[in-house]
């Protein structure tokens, strides 16, 4: 069985039986890793380690700091196969899409190399004197990620935290720690000072309320739900931190008459089934125009009906099992407020059958029809795989209908007219909108959320200035 060790001031932590803790396979509950958990004295000791260790990183020229980001962009590719096969083992998302994480959590650190570069200042003549403006790196750094997607999502953290001459303290999920620690191994043996790369595990309301609350850490990067958002920057307010907050979304999917249906239907079942549609960018809501929405119902239904559904490492499946029993219990209770309400199951809604799903959290692609704005599934996120469709009369109700939520972190339209989706693009409240595309992210382009999906943004230029801070240095001539 795999053992994965914390690392504090570049030395691996062994494990001790008094703290470990086993990782299970939510396709069929097989141990896959024993993890060392630490406490608040861990963290402490990494925040310390990774003070020491900012003295020297962000004195490192931006050239070094580049070679070694992409030294271990190489040393993940190189181990990619194996860190693929932990992630789908204690997360259940299929070996490809696995394959596809670790391999774009390599681009990132390869893509911020060369950002970080590009980390130049400003010089400005004045009437009297002369205006520098630099951008210096913030400090230490405490990143928190989630479990759905554990390697990518810490990637959008560490890239742009060591490119701006940061250090850092990771606390991977808890319950998903061991494809994202080989994936921080491998950064910290690309060249890194002692100290710069930290890895604690544990539970957050010891070892993340340690980091957060701790004054060494100056800057806090989480993602994760919007409860715990509201808790960081709550305690972060005491000494001023700098923090960027990723949170919950509730994502509405427009379908206009004049689309290509069969398009649409295909891009929504993607975007609401991918990954168990444990996603913070998922299609929650489906708002379709009445004259197509029975069409589009019958093809949505084709397009979760042809899904293979398996274990994640055998091959040919399309999607792994659910993350927990807490996640499908959550799921079940949508669809069946949902139903209890007038909804119409037209698909799925239940566990499938077999022996093979016995032991797995499993649960069948579903689709309601008839769905509408007094439904749990309607208000809240989900984060399962269904598909929800209300149908709408007006272009008008349907933005009303997707900005009526307190979230705002992706949203979709598909229309025929370029000038529809862009007035409708401008008009719905989310940080993020694609118009007849299914994805909003971009390595090169903001993520973030309006309303309670969160506070500033990551991913291009404006990840790595999250992680600085603007000195004007004026000079009298």
């Amino acid at each position: 069985m795999h053992q994965t060790h914390m690392i504090i001031d570049g030395e691996q932590l062994s494990i001790s039986s008094h703290n470990a803790k086993t990782i299970y396979n939510p396709a069929d509950q097989e141990a896959v890793a024993v993890v060392s958990s630490g406490t608040r004295q861990h963290a402490r000791l990494a925040l310390e380690a990774a003070k020491r260790a900012f003295a020297v990183w962000s004195e490192t020229s931006s050239e070094k700091r580049a070679e070694i980001l992409h030294s271990a962009a190489e040393l993940v590719r190189e181990r990619s196969e194996t860190m693929a096969r932990l992630l789908t083992q204690e997360q259940g998302k299929p070996l490809k899409n696995a394959r596809a994480e670790i391999l774009s959590s390599a681009d990132i650190l390869d893509y911020y190399a060369e950002e970080g570069r590009r980390n130049i200042g400003e010089w400005l003549a004045t009437h009297r004197g002369r205006s520098i403006v630099i951008r210096q790196p913030v400090g230490v750094a405490a990143l928190i990620t989630p479990w759905n997607y554990p390697v990518d999502l810490l990637s959008w953290k560490v890239g742009p935290c060591l490119a701006a001459g940061c250090t850092f303290v990771a606390k991977p999920p808890s319950r998903a720690p061991v494809a994202a620690t080989e994936f921080l191994r491998a950064v910290h043996e690309a060249g890194l000072p002692a100290g710069a790369v930290n890895v604690v595990h544990g539970p957050g309301e010891e070892v993340g309320a340690e980091l957060v609350e701790n004054p060494i850490s100056r800057k806090i990067a989480f993602t994760g739900q919007t409860e715990t958002g509201r808790w960081i920057m709550a305690h972060a307010a005491d000494r001023i931190k700098r923090v960027s907050l990723e949170l919950g979304g509730n994502s509405p999917f427009i379908v206009c008459a004049d689309t290509d249906i069969e398009k649409a239907a295909a891009a929504c079942a993607q975007r609401a089934f991918s990954n168990m549609g444990q996603i913070c960018i998922s299609v929650n809501r489906v708002y379709v125009a009445e004259e197509i929405a029975e069409e589009f119902g019958e093809l949505l239904v084709r397009q979760a009906e042809r899904l293979r559904i398996g274990n994640g490492l055998e091959e040919n499946v399309d999607l792994g099992p659910m993350f927990s029993r807490e996640q499908r219990s959550r799921t079940k209770e949508h669809v069946a407020d949902a139903l209890n309400k007038g909804a119409e199951l037209l698909s799925g809604g239940r566990e499938p059958e077999g022996e093979a799903f016995d032991k797995g959290y499993f649960f069948l692609p579903t689709v309601l029809g008839g769905a509408d704005h007094s439904m749990r599934i309607m208000r809240e996120e989900t984060f399962g795989p269904v598909a929800p469709v209300m149908r709408f009369k007006t272009l008008d109700e349907a933005i009303r209908l997707a900005n009526d939520s307190n979230y705002g972190l992706a949203a979709y339209i598909y229309t025929s007219d370029i000038t529809t989706g862009i007035r409708a693009a401008e008009r719905l409240e989310a940080g993020g909108v694609g118009v007849n595309i299914n994805n909003v992210m971009d390595h090169q382009m903001p993520f973030g959320g309006w309303k309670e999906s969160g506070i500033g943004r990551e991913l291009g230029l404006y990840g790595l200035q999250s992680f600085l801070e603007i000195k004007h240095i004026r000079l009298g001539l």
